[in-house]
């Protein structure tokens, strides 16, 4: 199979305008049960839907375009939930079935209350990634310089850029070769600053004049570059977009900590009107994207009814889904389900899984892992795979390289014949629109908190400021209960917990006696040269 992208092409460039003044968002909250890890066959799925959304500075706010009054309280910092002044019937009636900050129809609104005189800038968050192989071992140590990819425990964090350097000098190597494999560089700088450029395109078309500006994370342009810039153009309302679909602490939340603490330091930033969209997975446009972009994939196999669509997320560390309250596998799943749903729409009903890639490490990560479902794929007969990189929407190592040659090759020697992989979405034109939709929906909102669906299962995370959204995010977290409580011997998950503690901590006093005599194994090796 051709694993080119089937997006549309992207020009390299980038700033904007969009649409209409929208109706206040509305949300949906779908509960869904969880799934094997292994073949599923299609079931129908019902959804429970609730409208939500949550203050704006006004008394009280219309929705013009459907029959329902919606009464908003003033903005709290609390969760608030509006109240139909009609029969739930007549809302049901009149509200679209799947809705999150969905696709807008605002073309019949203006936006020149939003605007006014103020100046519109769009923040996108990103990774970053190397862009030449000398890049790759900085670029390692910046990633696990970060405190929300490697968590130490308070009395140690002194030692997180020492680990840091280790990790980044011990994996340089294997990294430099994956890079080296494909092209010698991450393209995801080039590709995001398309999606920039094509967003700010589509933002003009819909007559909402904007600059897009990038900050990754780890590589250049760095978040600070792009805060920077921002600042230079004289932006008075932003948006802040990360490009996960999904939130999680290691992706969305490091980034958006990373703001915080820059506006905190910056009198222009603290008095700069923002908001904040920390995840989009439920969005229809991009639902609709990742569905035609399977469904074409899908026509490339002989008997595509029979091919299991296999879903490969980003894992992350298990204690932050267990211990931190991440929603991401929570969001992660419902994603998933919402696509097959779909799917479904178009009678495509094939079985499909979910399993979690890139773990790192010792520690438990989200299961079921990637490597080992492809074997037990293989294992239960399945000869036909469609891989689909659900939490990536750009081209980059972990689609390039590990999906595409290290997965495939894994699938093949399990007994799978024939391999398929979806391209990220990249430029596609269908989720770039959303994307556009999705800030020009968010814009009432910049300057007062939003709220976007909870669910019963303790769920998804606030639309509004940085702040807030800290906030919300850290008050959820000191009210969950500690991972183990009591030492229990044997094989249990309490003892496997103070094992690994017991060996961090060793581990962490030897690299103090490295990094401070300049001597020992780890000098003799030649892994760490650089604190001779």
């Amino acid at each position: 199979m051709q694993m080119n992208s089937a997006t549309a092409p992207c020009p390299p460039s980038s700033c904007s305008t969009s649409s209409t003044f929208p109706p206040p968002p509305r949300f949906t909250s779908v509960s869904r049960n969880s799934k094997s890890p292994l073949p599923l066959p299609r079931a129908v799925c019902t959804s429970q839907r609730m409208y939500r959304f949550a203050g704006v500075p006004n008394e009280a706010y219309r929705s013009s375009n459907t029959s329902t009054n919606y009464v908003v309280s003033r903005y709290s910092l609390g969760w608030s939930e509006t109240q139909p002044i009609l029969p739930k019937q007549s809302v049901n009636k009149d509200l679209s079935p799947l809705a999150a900050l969905v696709t807008s129809k605002s073309q019949n609104f203006s936006t020149a209350t939003l605007v006014g005189d103020g100046k519109i800038g769009v923040l996108l968050l990103n990774l970053g990634g190397p862009e030449t192989l000398e890049d790759v071992q900085p670029f390692l140590f910046n990633l696990f310089a970060d405190p929300d990819i490697i968590r130490l425990p308070r009395l140690f964090r002194f030692l997180q850029k020492p680990l840091a350097q280790f990790i980044s000098v011990v994996r340089a190597p294997k990294s430099k070769a994956g890079y080296a494999s494909i092209g010698g560089g991450s393209p995801l700088r080039r590709i995001t600053d398309a999606q920039a450029e094509e967003l700010r395109k589509s933002l003009w078309e819909k007559n909402l004049p904007a600059k897009v500006y990038v900050g990754m994370r780890y590589w250049h342009p760095f978040t600070e570059e792009a805060i920077e810039q921002i600042k230079r153009d004289g932006i008075t309302k932003l948006v802040v977009l990360p490009l996960y679909p999904q939130f999680s602490i290691s992706t969305s939340g490091s980034s958006l900590r990373l703001l915080e603490s820059i506006f905190r330091e910056d009198e222009y930033l603290v008095n700069m009107q923002h908001t904040v969209i920390p995840s989009w997975y439920q969005r229809e446009g991009y639902i609709m994207a990742m569905a035609n972009l399977i469904e074409k994939e899908l026509q490339n196999f002989d008997s595509p009814e029979q091919v299991m669509i296999f879903f490969s997320a980003h894992g992350v560390p298990l204690a932050y889904v267990e211990e931190a309250g991440d929603p991401y596998k929570a969001e992660m799943e419902e994603c998933v389900d919402l696509i097959m749903e779909e799917l479904e729409k178009r009678k495509i009903t094939n079985a499909y899984t979910l399993a979690y890639q890139s773990r790192v490490g010792p520690v438990e990560w989200l299961k079921p892992y990637t490597d080992e479902t492809i074997i037990k794929l293989g294992q239960k007969g399945v000869k036909s795979l469609l891989a689909v990189p659900i939490s990536f929407v750009s081209e980059h190592i972990e689609t390039l390289e590990e999906i595409d040659v290290e997965y495939k090759e894994l699938a093949l020697k399990s007994g799978i014949e024939k391999w398929g992989r979806v391209p990220a979405l990249g430029c596609e034109a269908t989720f770039i629109s959303d994307l556009a939709d999705a800030v020009i929906e968010s814009l009432p909102y910049v300057g007062a908190m939003a709220v976007s669906n909870l669910e019963a299962r303790q769920s998804l995370v606030p639309l509004g400021s940085v702040e807030e959204l800290l906030a919300t995010y850290d008050s959820k977290r000191s009210e969950l209960p500690p991972p183990v409580t009591v030492w229990e011997w044997g094989w249990t998950r309490s003892a496997e917990t103070w094992n690994g503690r017991a060996a961090m901590l060793a581990v962490l006093v030897l690299l103090v006696l490295e990094v401070t005599t300049g001597e020992g194994f780890l000098h003799q090796w030649g892994i760490l040269p650089l604190f001779q």
